[in-house]
């Protein structure tokens, strides 16, 4: 029942009645208004409850501050913010958003697409049992790692494969399992010139760390040779690391030793040498005219005992980290203890053996694999895009903001290939008659509207401008449905 406002004569009753502590709802009557009871039949009591009470418990607080209008103590609004709360609590966190930063494999955005067949694996695997470790002939228990072992080795020649949860489990289980064969032997030679760090927490001297092996660097930042490795090894040796360095280039005087070089000296004084590519391109992307990024093949050819690589950058697949290379090397990374823990769940080994199988088909690959083709997706396609938003997104924001097509140049990955660019299209808005002082403001407050729309618009501000780079909208539609609700919120009615 709807209570009266605080009484006063018209002079000096306030423009917006503030409500008192005796107007706050006790959370058994907030519970038992229509609204609330229909939430409670939906969701269940425990939710709705605890909901009311963070509900009351917030009222109460701004009203002690004088803050609480009179109106929102009322049934019809009580009810109302219930739902509210209700309906963001049970809201996802991980949502879909619009990528048009220009960066295909963005770290931020889940890195790489899955392909369909990938989702529709992961979907028929998902709601009920499958042979995850079951061997269907046999009868008896199988190994998850079967499941994909033969594709990878099929794909890279390598001999023997296994799979953990990402790459930097990969290299981690990779060094621990290979340092600790003998317990004399420790120590893993690895090149001053490449001690990465990728992401914030991954960085190879802490992963050495981490795995109980010595790191022993040799050479320098720019140059390392031969006789670096050579003069290092010793009796207490257990393993030499090559690292690809796919998130920076050194350039200029500067030398580093190839795999085949280094598997030579590896083999000749009886050790393995483990690769470390990071970005993992199971073809050579130069075929598609994009920069060539060393393949798990090239270093099986080269030499190396183990390679490892990650699924969800250039592979274009699930997060993952792939351990590929000889069956002696694989099985003792295989049989370490901290394999176990590493190990992937069912439903991203789903995702992956499905784009694994996308390789059988190189031809269709660019077709298929949503990676390769966003990557190979021409400019001249991007910008006939553009030229169709534009007089669109130009009407949503007129006339705060200007909306102009232009050529842009994308970036591969934040992660992969991070210095290497696309040319790209899209669309530059920029505030329209706004001082030197508000561009700053406008711009804010635009990308904060973009970021608040119901899938999330992500684009880059550069040059007092918002740049939304088109090469990862292959469907416009979706983008097009947000615009009335863009300038409603942007520009107002």
């Amino acid at each position: 029942m709807e209570t009266s406002p605080p009484a006063g004569g018209a002079a000096n009753r306030p423009a917006a009645p503030l409500a008192t502590p005796r107007d706050l709802p006790a959370v058994d009557r907030l519970l038992r208004e229509p609204g609330a009871a229909a939430l409670v039949a939906e969701h269940g009591h425990t939710l709705v409850t605890h909901e009311a009470r963070a509900l009351a418990e917030g009222l109460r607080e701004r009203c002690l501050r004088g803050e609480l209008p009179w109106a929102d103590v009322q049934p019809q609004a009580l009810t109302a913010a219930l739902a509210r709360r209700v309906g963001d609590r049970l809201a996802p966190r991980m949502r879909p958003v619009m990528n048009l930063t220009g960066t295909v494999i963005h770290t931020n955005f889940g890195r790489a697409l899955l392909a369909d067949s990938a989702l529709q694996q992961v979907l028929a695997l998902a709601g009920g049992p499958n042979n995850l470790e079951y061997d269907l002939g046999t009868g008896g228990r199988g190994d998850r790692d079967s499941l994909v072992e033969e594709l990878l080795c099929a794909i890279t020649g390598a001999e023997a494969a296994t799979v953990v949860n990402n790459n930097a489990g990969a290299v981690l289980l990779t060094i621990a399992a290979l340092a600790h064969r003998d317990p004399a032997r420790r120590e893993v030679i690895v090149s001053r010139g490449e001690l990465v760090e990728i992401g914030g927490a991954f960085r190879m001297p802490d992963v050495m760390t981490c795995a109980g092996a010595a790191m022993v660097e040799v050479g320098t930042t720019n140059r390392t040779h031969p006789r670096d490795y050579a003069d290092a090894i010793n009796e207490r040796t257990a393993l030499l690391m090559k690292v690809h360095t796919s998130n920076y280039v050194v350039k200029g005087f500067a030398a580093s030793v190839d795999e085949p070089t280094l598997a030579g000296l590896a083999h000749e004084r009886g050790l393995p040498l483990a690769s470390d590519l990071g970005s993992g391109a199971l073809v050579d992307l130069a075929a598609w005219g994009l920069p060539h990024e060393p393949t798990p093949q090239e270093m099986i050819k080269a030499g190396c005992d183990v390679v490892t690589f990650s699924g969800d950058k250039l592979l274009g697949g699930p997060q993952a980290g792939l351990i590929v290379g000889t069956r002696e090397a694989v099985a003792c990374v295989r049989k370490y203890p901290m394999k176990r823990a590493l190990r992937m769940g069912k439903l991203p080994l789903a995702a992956l053996e499905a784009t694994l199988r996308l390789y059988l088909r190189p031809e269709r690959l660019a077709r298929d694999l949503p990676t390769l083709r966003l990557l190979t997706r021409p400019q001249a396609d991007i910008a006939a895009m553009a030229e169709r938003l534009a007089p669109a997104v130009s009407a949503a924001l007129a006339p705060r903001f200007s909306v102009k097509p232009a050529a842009m140049m994308s970036q591969i990955g934040s992660g992969a290939l991070p210095v290497d660019r696309l040319p790209s299209a899209g669309l530059v808005i920029a505030p329209a008659g706004a001082s030197k002082k508000g561009i700053g403001t406008a711009i804010d407050e635009l990308a904060r509207t973009l970021r608040g729309l119901p899938c999330p618009v992500i684009g880059r501000v550069a040059d007092d401008a918002i740049w939304l780079d088109l090469r990862v909208l292959e469907h416009a539609e979706p983008f097009v449905a947000q615009l009335p609700l863009l300038r409603e919120r942007a520009i107002g009615p």
